[in-house]
């Protein structure tokens, strides 16, 4: 009798060593996952110059702090709604008040707007300096018939093309918006640069383009193109709470239209946008610390 209660205790033993065992794996399983979801974060952007720039930059020393990060290239509606609705945790990527006013009506209250990470931006149409006698939108009226009518745009949902739709409207120019990707418009800037030929685009800044060519704004004195824009920061809901630290970094984001243009120019250049972005913040440590202050590395 003995014997069998000892074996039935052995038994009990055994199942009981074995649920404990199970239910730290279970434990230790959660932690990991928690863990490894806090260590993640996934910036959306859109495929222009300055946002590839910019959000390689931040990626960098994200990494450098310890985290996984994941970016993913999209349009500009799917952008805004992907951090509207939590799908992605951050973006570094909305111009204001202008250029994405549309998504920001739409999304501000499923946001959080941190505030402007690059200042002095512009948008407006953009001449090569050789056309001389065109320094204003009203001078665009003499010179349809050397540009065909047509102003060169990025993708249609972009604000500076509707605000060169609008600006159409307003100078009542006889000239089309010819839509197509930033790719696209700084390919033909080029190909009619390099035959001087007469052109004109829909331009922003930073841009390489202001560097690698001589341009200049046109004249907009009826404001079709609104007030200077800001490039600003904004998270998903819950970012705050559940990745403090990472929302600091991304808070504290800010530089200067000179930086964003040294990025963008090695970019331009034919450099990954990868290796650029890890170039300048190893060369701009100084700066980078004012972003990363009061964080410490979570591994």
């Amino acid at each position: 009798m003995k014997k069998k209660w000892k074996k039935i205790s052995i038994v009990m033993i055994s199942i009981l060593a074995l649920l404990a065992v199970g239910c730290s794996n279970q434990e230790k399983q959660g932690t990991t996952s928690s863990q490894k979801d806090i260590e993640s974060i996934n910036l959306a952007y859109v495929a222009w110059d300055t946002e590839i720039a910019s959000t390689n930059v931040i990626k960098t020393v994200l990494e450098d702090m310890g985290y996984d990060v994941e970016i993913t290239q999209v349009e500009n509606g799917p952008m805004w709604n992907a951090v509207a609705t939590g799908k992605t945790d951050a973006i570094v990527a909305a111009w204001l008040p202008k250029t994405h006013a549309d998504y920001y009506e739409d999304f501000k209250d499923d946001v959080d707007d941190l505030g402007p990470n690059l200042e002095g931006a512009a948008i407006g149409l953009v001449v090569p300096t050789y056309m001389k006698d065109v320094n204003s939108i009203e001078d665009l009226k003499k010179a349809r018939d050397e540009l065909n009518g047509t102003i060169t745009g990025i993708d249609a949902g972009a604000g500076v093309v509707q605000a060169a739709e609008k600006a159409v409207k307003d100078y009542d120019l006889d000239f089309t918006v010819q839509t197509s990707s930033s790719a696209a418009m700084t390919q033909a800037l080029g190909d009619a640069i390099q035959k001087k030929e007469p052109i004109v685009v829909t331009g922003w800044s930073p841009h390489w383009m202001f560097q690698k060519y001589d341009l200049k704004y046109l004249k907009d004195p009826k404001g079709s193109f609104g007030e200077a824009e800001k490039i600003h920061t904004v998270a998903r809901k819950g970012l705050k709470e559940e990745k403090p630290e990472a929302y600091q970094i991304l808070d504290q984001f800010y530089w200067k239209p000179e930086d964003m243009e040294k990025v963008m120019v090695k970019i331009n250049e034919g450099m990954d946008p990868e290796k650029a972005a890890r170039e300048w913040v190893n060369e701009n440590q100084d700066l980078v610390s004012k972003w990363t202050a009061g964080v410490e590395k979570i591994k």
